[in-house]
């Protein structure tokens, strides 16, 4: 089961940082993102033009990072996460639209990210402390 703070802190936020790779040229991309806690899927829009989803096209493995910046060292907090990309589905499409109603009327591609792996930096629990959820240690 995925810690109920990592949720509460995706929920929170909704701009990501997407790592992709395209032989050993990484590349990093932001994006809005709705996140569906039933399926654990982060959704976002990605033009298949543009060179992170070209990349994410031929290496569907990526990582993404979600940040809350702060001046005040003891509040800060981030999540790093990895996972396999693949073209979003009916639902996901439904759980960006509700996450961002404006985007209804545009022509997006949307993505999905299924999360294999999430590490969650809570410097409000203690310097350092970290929260981590593997989808393998859940089988």
């Amino acid at each position: 089961m995925i810690d109920p703070r990592i949720v509460r802190f995706i929920g929170r936020h909704h701009v990501l940082t997407l790592a992709t790779v395209a032989g050993e040229q990484p590349y990093c991309s932001h994006a809005f993102y709705a996140y569906d806690p039933e399926r654990n899927l982060l959704v976002f829009a990605a033009d298949k033009t543009t060179r992170h989803a070209e990349e994410m096209q031929a290496n569907r493995q990526v990582a993404l990072g979600i940040a809350l910046e702060s001046k005040a060292v003891g509040k800060l907090q981030g999540l790093q996460l990895c996972g396999t990309v693949r073209e979003a589905d009916e639902e996901a499409r439904k759980t960006y639209i509700r996450r961002f109603p404006f985007a209804a009327l545009a022509e997006l591609t949307l993505w999905v990210v299924e999360i294999s792996y999430m590490k969650f930096t809570d410097n409000t629990l203690g310097f350092g402390k970290k929260l981590i959820w593997n989808s393998k240690e859940q089988e």
